[in-house]
């Protein structure tokens, strides 16, 4: 917040350092709802996410409360669209703009959006120079200084009630808490190579965005543990062991693209080292980018459908976490070593947490249920978001279809066994189903309407 503050003074003195010049009237009103800015600062973030490595769940939460901040301020610009007041759990909006004075809503929007970003990562550095650049285009095209200063006040005002608002969600108050691992067999222990301890085993306890409550959706109970061969468990052990044990290169080819494993760490000799990838969510969001972007949706409709994405990703996560730690499922690869094979290794590094249901069966299928309501199920799109962590794009149908092919990743890479994808998958169409009947952001003739109506 210090580094910000002295951006800002900075910027206050260097625009009143030049107020003497005589600017002509600009209509700067198109170029500064440009929806590039949005999806420009949705990726900065998703840099700064991926930079400090944090978890697929605390990734979910960083990334909603920017777009929450961004979305309530740019609404003013745009009557058809509905204030989130009232729609989130405790959710009771953000201050309003002075009446009677003129604002540059996108420009506030994202200063919110950046301002939050800043307060939930750690590395808040990372954002100065493409902030110091964001200011001098609107600046440049045109926004009258008096304008420009009004709005970052405003955009930083909206923020800090949406810093409040997530003060409150829980967050602060699960830190430091670790999970017991148990010594009874089928239960989660760690997993090779760094052993981590399980994550977020209260995240749970956080406060869900749309849902009534983190076991609204709770999947069926899974099997139970069992070395016996004839047993429904261990039929599921030898499914993933021999599906890993015959990949084609299409299955390797997906399982790769859609690992999405923050933190991977490699052993060579005695030296250990980690590299950092995309989150499952982070995806998620570049696929919702990509999608606003091939339907030439203008910046309001982009931030829509950014932030109906982000609240399915987040209230996915708190859902999936709630049965992962009441199962507390063992993972494959210990299975598989202590009943089938103990030299088998995963083609996909374990996540360190337990195994039911999954996690990308969850949230990738929530993501996709929200945005075939805003685009259609028949949507076709290329995936490029992995290109940058060196995998080369896919092409898809639908958003269903992605899903569908996240979900199954799972049991290619070796990491989840089969009812963890079937019925995660349906926890989250459920997730995205409700997420979509309850979320309304638009208004018409004197209704509030979901957006596809």
């Amino acid at each position: 917040m210090k580094k910000q503050q002295i951006l800002i003074g900075f910027l206050f003195l260097f625009f009143g350092g030049i107020s003497g010049c005589q600017y002509e009237p600009v209509d700067y009103t198109k170029a500064a709802a440009d929806p590039a800015f949005l999806h420009q600062s949705v990726d900065k973030l998703t840099d700064v996410i991926t930079h400090d490595i944090f978890s697929p769940p605390v990734a979910s939460r960083i990334y909603v409360y920017p777009q929450i901040a961004a979305y309530e301020v740019l609404l003013h610009d745009f009557p058809e669209y509905q204030s989130l007041q009232g729609q989130l759990t405790d959710f009771e909006g953000i201050p309003q703009p002075a009446p009677d004075s003129a604002y540059c809503f996108p420009l506030a929007s994202l200063n919110a959006f950046l301002t939050v970003s800043r307060s939930l990562t750690f590395s808040s550095n990372m954002f100065d120079a493409y902030e110091e650049q964001l200011y001098e285009k609107y600046r440049n095209m045109g926004v009258p200084e008096d304008v420009f200063f009004r709005s970052i006040r405003y955009g930083q005002a909206a923020a800090q009630s949406i810093i409040a608002y997530a003060a409150g969600d829980g967050y602060k108050q699960t830190r430091g808490f670790r999970h017991t691992v148990s010594q009874t067999p089928g239960h989660w222990v760690p997993t090779p190579p760094a052993y981590m301890d399980a994550i977020e085993p209260f995240w749970f306890k956080l406060r869900p965005f749309v849902l009534d409550s983190c076991s609204q959706f709770a999947p069926a109970t899974p099997v139970g543990y069992s070395n016996s061969k004839e047993s429904d468990f261990y039929k599921e052990v030898m499914e993933v062991y021999e599906t890993t044990t015959n990949l084609s290169e299409e299955q390797v080819q997906i399982a790769s693209f859609w690992d999405c494993n923050p933190f991977v760490m490699h052993t060579t000799g005695h030296v250990m080292y980690a590299t950092k990838k995309i989150t499952p969510g982070g995806h998620w969001l570049g696929i919702t980018g990509i999608a606003t972007s091939k339907a030439n949706a203008d910046m309001m409709e982009t931030l829509e459908a950014y932030t109906r994405v982000s609240l399915s990703l987040a209230d996915g996560f708190i859902s999936c976490w709630d049965e992962k730690y009441r199962s507390d499922r063992v993972r494959p690869e210990t299975a598989i070593n202590t009943l089938v094979d103990e030299n088998w290794v995963p083609l996909l590094q374990t996540p360190p947490f337990p195994e039911y249901p999954s996690g990308h069966s969850v949230i990738s299928n929530a993501a996709a249920v929200v945005l075939t309501d805003l685009y259609g199920p028949s949507f076709s799109y290329v995936d490029s978001t992995e290109v940058a962590y060196g995998l080369p794009a896919r092409s898809f149908e639908s958003f269903e279809a992605a899903a569908e092919e996240a979900a199954m990743s799972r049991l290619y890479g070796g990491i989840h066994f089969m009812p963890a994808i079937v019925n995660g998958a349906e926890e989250g169409k459920q997730v995205g189903a409700y997420v979509v009947s309850k979320l309304n952001t638009r208004k018409r003739a004197g209704k509030v309407v979901a957006a596809k109506e």
